[in-house]
């Protein structure tokens, strides 16, 4: 079972993070903290407990905007540790999914935090925890609507996402499929796999990127036979994440 610490300084949102953490059956406790000094001082003993001590931790829930320290700042000094506990963001804030990727978070949950939305992170967390104990997990898929048929597409299959209204098209090696769920939720829970927003239409897999395009002060990617703009907003942050994975 997992062993979280949720770091909050807001105390009513920290309290309700941990009453939904404690209330699934896979966290095998949840304490809190409220600032970084408390939230460092807690990890620096479970890591010199060790993974089978008492104040071992699997996990750490931490909100992005905090006084003093940021989770962002507390996620940078933790991926310094020789062997760091895993990291879920949980923020309001939808714009720092890019980064939290780059710190190579497990997952990334936005606020006001749902008990289904939570339970996906949990799970996500007891299969890199306690791979013996999980069950083999199979490639995460999306059911999709044809003809009156459900069919299942493997997320890993997906090479971009475009907006369309309150759906969304699924763009894949095969063809697409469109689904009723808006992009900014598919933005979201794809965040840890490795899916950049680009753009506000289009949703993109990093690792499927082909080219990127600087032409006369318009950004363009290449992916597969598509090629999509990309807003201003995005560009930089787009750019130095293709950089990092390229030198990665």
């Amino acid at each position: 079972m997992v062993r979280v610490l949720a770091v909050d300084d807001e105390k009513p949102a920290l309290e309700e993070l941990l009453y939904l953490l404690r209330a699934d059956p896979r966290v095998r406790s949840a304490e809190g903290a409220t600032d970084a000094t408390e939230a460092l001082r807690r990890i620096g003993r479970a890591l010199e407990a060790g993974p089978d001590g008492e104040d071992a931790i699997d996990v750490v829930f931490l909100d992005i905007h905090m006084a003093g320290l940021t989770g962002l700042d507390i996620a940078r000094l933790i991926a310094g540790f020789a062997r760091p506990p895993l990291i879920v963001f949980v923020t309001a804030h939808e714009g720092f999914a890019l980064q939290a990727f780059d710190l190579k978070a497990v997952d990334y949950v936005l606020k006001p935090v749902r008990r289904e939305r939570l339970a996906e992170a949990v799970r996500r967390v007891r299969e890199l925890a306690e791979p013996a104990l999980a069950p083999t997990a199979a490639p995460e898929q999306i059911p999709v609507e044809l003809g009156g048929v459900t069919r299942f597409v493997a997320v890993d299959d997906i090479a971009y996402v475009e907006a369309q209204g309150d759906y969304a098209r699924l763009h894949t090696d095969n063809g697409s499929h469109l689904v009723r769920i808006p992009l900014s939720t598919l933005e979201e829970r794809w965040a840890a796999r490795g899916f950049v927003r680009i753009h506000r239409s289009h949703l993109v897999a990093l690792r499927r990127i082909d080219e990127l395009r600087l032409d006369a002060g318009t950004t363009t990617v290449r992916v597969g036979s598509a090629e999509l703009a990309v807003s201003r907003r995005h560009a930089r942050q787009l750019r130095d994440l293709l950089m990092r994975q390229a030198r990665g």
